[in-house]
């Protein structure tokens, strides 16, 4: 093995040796070094062939420290413990940008699709998560200074297992996309690798589509001092990400509509504004050339006019008034359970010459990810072994708790008080904000500003006045402030937002959710510090919950060339890493914990005393092992609640042993399972053969008895057929001579009777057949009307007038007498029945018919009033004291009595009113107080309007001219209106001095209220409005009343 492959090992130890360790390997193109369970990788800057199918298969269930260091180690002892100890395992893989950080993470994810299960499905769901890296990869990854294909965002992908190991899909988290690299680039670097790939590699036919050319040149987004890249193919790279894309599971369609949006894109990096003046003096802006407009409207399918006002006017909301001011130009521009592996991928460490917002963003983030490795490798191990009981001498090493409380502090934190000043009324600018930071943080050990309280900053020239310095682990970053405030707010304007909403385009109204007009939020949003600093929250916490694994990705060179090791830039990052503090944790820790229980049920099969239950404290069992296995003493330490120990080769020991040992186990289930299997299938044999035998020979046995049978029965049937034979003959003989005897008697008998009769019949015959003839008709006749009556009394029908059935006439003379006793008996039956009626029940019925006579067929809310009878008072008026008032007020005999509803022509509601009726009037009051709203004399009124469908609405018209008519027509509704309009008529009909009440039927009428007349249109309703019948007021002048379809 070339040098150490593990730092624990290294001797001495110094930084110096470290480093020294780590360029004899790199040299010799060993790039994977370990620090105990830690994998150290350095950037090669070229493809090495230690990535091969075999290399797979060699790091495959092997032990982790068997094998020379490589990350398929980390990723192999990983899966296992996923797969086999149930724990969810995160890799976390660090370092700064260029570090080779990406192809790590993709290493990792290929590994892990390689040795896990096989199948359709299975092999389905391994290619969708591999290839989600190059779609991701292409709208997030571009070239920097320090890396050609540097993560411009955040990724974190968590993978999800079933109990076998195998996956079953994966759930990827991004965090902070750098969105101003779109608009800007600083100099020697590219935008995003996806513009470049559709211009370089998409057909003719597919650019002429997207409204596009292949010359970069041509669009201001597209920086063209980086425009190609050594060792990139754009064009290849872009038939990879289409393919991808299908295979992570867009559509075709799906595919086309990002490929417009990126177009569209483009398309607005070439429009211009120019200023123009107002008459009032203000600036406004204008497009300068529409056609990259028009073309970026087409692909987005935007009308032009919305588009260009979004980008030329903002709508300002105070209060409830709206204002649209014009832009100037500068604003224009402007569950069972699922294993969990996550993959962490994530910006790395940068300082550039030009550090903004969102490389201080990407450095928190580093600072979070710093404290983490801290937290869980430095600190929570040193404060275990204290915890736990273990003699310890505590290493000292930097926590860059300091660093991140600076940053992320609620109440005087950089973040914070960047917020604050987003958020607070007034003029807010970047200077605003770095005087906040100067009165805030001044004395902080890791701020630097020039123009804050701290007098030893006044005279440092490296410093601008428009800057602030921090001291982060990684080393001191110079942040320019300019562009801070505009960058956090992060605000799209209203105006943009609905006309990208108003787009035909399917992505856009998926973009833009806030551009709804039915969802406007007048709240602010959250800004974009807040939201990443809660992002990085809730990953910090989601990598807590998970076993670590760590790969520090370190790169050689800041030129990305093969071969070539800077010793300064190296020891730099290996100082800001804390890899010597890691070192020296690991040399003097132990390499395995475990608590005391889990620890027992995994190796209690190793010995007999524990093996299968132990029934004591578990820390004993784990003693009792332990000296049954004869581990030395010195190897492990005995802590509070957990085992400790220090070489891993003892714990490869024990799981080596636990292996055989499953391995004897296994064998010892197989024999006694295939020993109780083949019991098993004898048994069924046995019992399977002495059914087969009895069945046979019972079948033999039948076989033998039918055939017999069958034998008996032919020698029986034939002995049969000739007894009967025989017999017949017999018969047949004797049949033929009586049928001879009696014929030859016939013709003897014949010829004597014909000689006597010819004496006597031509004197007597004929009288005598007359008289035979008269009297049979006589009796006969008699007899046939005597039996006609009785059957005609047992046969009458019932009394009811509406039973027509009658006998059967049963002979054809009496067909006249039949019809006439019919209607006899018809005209006696309505008699009787008449007869039985009452004066009171005589007048419901003359209503009915009365009823009959005006809605028959003509309202469709007839049919169901036939069978209710007319009750008239439904409120019992003069028994409820509730209404004692209206009997105060009505002095004539009461002829209905109902609640019906007053329809309001202002919004077609209904108010309850209770509805009374005599003889010279009608009065409507109010349901609850009794108190009467109108008391109207009926020869007011003139005439009754209602529709033909199956409601309840009638307009009662009163005469023009009359006291009453003052008020207006009225409009009502009452589920019992047949029965009030036929009272109405029947009152209107029996007095002599007035004429009979108009009924008019018809689907649209009007009614006079007060001085307006106002159309009542009755329409079907459609299913959504069901069964129920509506009113809705449409304009001044129309009232739409929804009825049910038939």
């Amino acid at each position: 093995m070339i040098g150490v492959g593990d730092m624990v090992l290294l001797e001495p130890l110094s930084e110096e040796t470290f480093i020294d360790n780590l360029q004899k390997r790199f040299s010799h193109n060993e790039i994977y070094t370990y620090i105990g369970s830690v994998v150290i990788s350095m950037n090669p800057y070229r493809s090495l062939p230690i990535y091969t199918a075999d290399k797979v298969e060699e790091y495959r269930n092997r032990n982790f420290y068997e094998l020379s260091p490589h990350i398929y180690a980390l990723s192999d002892e990983a899966y296992r413990s996923l797969r086999d100890q149930d724990k969810d395992q995160c890799i976390l893989i660090t370092g700064e940008s260029g570090a080779g950080k990406t192809e790590a993470s993709k290493l990792v994810m290929s590994y892990v699709a390689a040795v896990c299960g096989k199948g359709h499905e299975v092999n389905k769901v391994k290619e969708q998560l591999l290839q989600s890296n190059p779609v991701l990869e292409a709208f997030g990854n571009a070239k920097t200074v320090r890396n050609d294909n540097s993560s411009r965002f955040g990724k974190y992908m968590d993978i999800e297992f079933d109990f076998k190991g195998d996956p079953l899909g994966g759930v990827i988290s991004n965090y902070l996309l750098e969105k101003s690299r779109v608009v800007k680039q600083p100099r020697g670097e590219r935008n995003f690798h996806i513009f470049y790939q559709l211009l370089s590699g998409a057909s003719e036919d597919m650019l002429k589509k997207l409204k596009l050319g292949r010359d970069f040149s041509k669009y201001n987004y597209l920086s063209l001092d980086s425009a190609t890249v050594n060792g990139l193919d754009d064009a290849a790279n872009f038939r990879t990400v289409r393919n991808a894309m299908q295979i992570v599971g867009f559509l075709e369609d799906e595919v086309q509509s990002v490929l417009e949006l990126v177009a569209a894109v483009l398309k607005l990096g070439n429009i211009e504004f120019k200023p123009e003046s107002r008459a009032n003096g203000f600036d406004e802006s204008r497009v300068k050339d529409k056609n990259d407009l028009k073309e970026m409207c087409e692909l987005l399918g935007i009308e032009q006019l919305v588009l260009e006002r979004a980008f030329s006017f903002r709508t300002v909301e105070a209060k409830m008034e709206k204002v649209s001011t014009t832009l100037n130009v500068a604003q224009a521009k402007t569950k069972a359970r699922k294993k969990v592996m996550g993959v962490l991928d994530i910006y790395g460490f940068e300082i550039f010459e030009d550090n903004s917002f969102e490389q201080f963003i990407i450095n928190y983030c580093n600072e979070k990810l710093q404290q983490i490795f801290i937290e869980l490798t430095l600190r929570e191990e040193q404060e275990e072994y204290v915890r736990e009981g273990i003699e310890w001498t505590n290493i000292e090493y930097f926590n860059n708790a300091i660093i991140c409380e600076l940053i992320e502090n609620n109440q005087n934190g950089i973040l914070a008080m960047l917020d604050e000043e987003c958020l607070r009324p007034g003029t807010v600018t970047d200077e605003t904000f770095l005087d906040k930071l100067n009165t805030v943080c001044a004395e902080h050990q890791h701020f630097e500003s020039r123009l804050s309280k701290n007098s030893k900053f006044l005279t440092d020239h490296s410093l601008p006045h428009n800057c602030f310095r921090i001291q982060h682990y990684a080393g001191k970053v110079l942040y320019q402030v300019e562009g801070f405030v505009d960058k956090n707010n992060d605000l799209l304007y209203r105006d943009l937002s609905q006309a990208m909403y108003k787009a035909n385009h399917s992505l856009m109204k998926l973009l833009f959710p806030e551009g709804n007009p039915a969802k406007v939020n007048l709240k602010r949003p959250p800004t974009a510090g807040f939201q990443f600093k809660a992002s990085v929250g809730t990953l910090m916490r989601n990598l807590q919950t998970k076993n670590p694994n760590y790969i520090r990705c370190i790169k050689p060179n800041d030129k990305k060339a093969a071969q070539v090791f800077s010793e300064s830039l190296v020891s730099h990052q290996v100082r800001y890493l804390g890899l010597m503090e890691n070192v020296r944790v690991r040399r003097a820790g132990y390499a395995f914990r475990q608590a005391y229980e889990p620890c027992l049920e995994r190796y209690k099969m190793l010995c007999k005393q524990t093996w299968p239950h132990w029934k004591d404290l578990a820390r004993k069992g784990v003693e009792v092992l332990l000296k049954d296995l004869k581990v030395p003493e010195e190897e492990f330490s005995y802590g509070r609640s957990k085992i400790f120990i220090r070489n891993p080769r003892t714990l490869f020991f024990l799981e080596e042993r636990r292996r055989q040992c499953l391995e004897d186990l296994a064998t010892l289930i197989q024999k006694i399972y295939r020993g109780w299997k083949r019991r098993t299938h004898f048994l069924l044999l046995k019992k399977s053969q002495v059914v087969v035998a009895a069945w046979y020979r019972r079948y033999a046995q039948q076989q033998k008895y039918q055939k017999i049978k069958s034998s008996t029965i032919v020698v029986q049937s034939f002995i049969r057929g000739w007894k009967a034979r025989k017999i017949l003959r017999e018969l047949k003989y004797q049949k033929r001579c009586k049928e001879a005897v009696t014929t030859i008697a016939a013709y003897w008998h014949g010829m004597q009777v014909r000689r006597e009769y010819r004496k006597f019949f031509r004197a007597n015959a004929g009288k005598k057949i007359y008289d035979f003839t008269i009297q049979k008709i006589v009796n006969g006749s008699a007899f046939n009307l005597t039996k006609y009556f009785f059957d005609l009394k047992n046969t009458m029908p019932s009394m009811s007038p509406i039973d027509k059935s009658w006998p059967a006439r049963p002979f054809l003379f009496l067909e006249g007498t039949h019809q006439q006793l019919r209607s006899i008996f018809h005209l006696w039956r309505c008699k009787q029945y008449r007869d039985q009626f009452t004066e009171e029940k005589k007048a419901i019925y003359e209503e009915k018919l009365e009823a009959s006579k005006l809605f028959k067929d003509k309202k469709a809310l007839y049919p169901s009033s036939v069978g209710q009878p007319f009750k008239g008072d439904y409120l019992d008026i003069n028994k409820n004291p509730k209404y004692q008032k209206l009997n105060i007020v009505m002095d004539e005999k009461l002829l209905l009595a109902d609640v019906i509803n007053k329809v309001n022509r202002a919004n077609g509601k209904g108010a309850s009113r209770i509805f009374l009726l005599t003889k010279k009037n009608f009065v409507l009051a109010d349901q609850k107080t009794g108190q009467v709203k109108a008391s109207i004399p009926l020869p007011d009124l003139s005439s009754v309007s209602v529709s033909s469908h199956n409601d309840g609405f009638f307009a009662l018209k009163l005469k023009q001219g009359t006291a009453s008519a003052a008020k207006g027509d009225f409009l009502l509704s009452s589920d019992r209106l047949i029965e009030i309009i036929t009272k109405l008529h029947r009152t209107g009909a029996a007095s002599s001095d007035r004429e009979p009440l108009s009924v008019d039927i018809s689907d649209e009428f009007l009614v006079q209220f007060k001085q307006d007349k106002v159309c009542v249109k009755f329409v079907q309703g459609g299913p959504k409005n069901g069964n129920s019948v509506t009113c809705k007021r449409k304009n001044n002048r129309l009232l739409e009343v929804s009825v049910p379809p038939p």
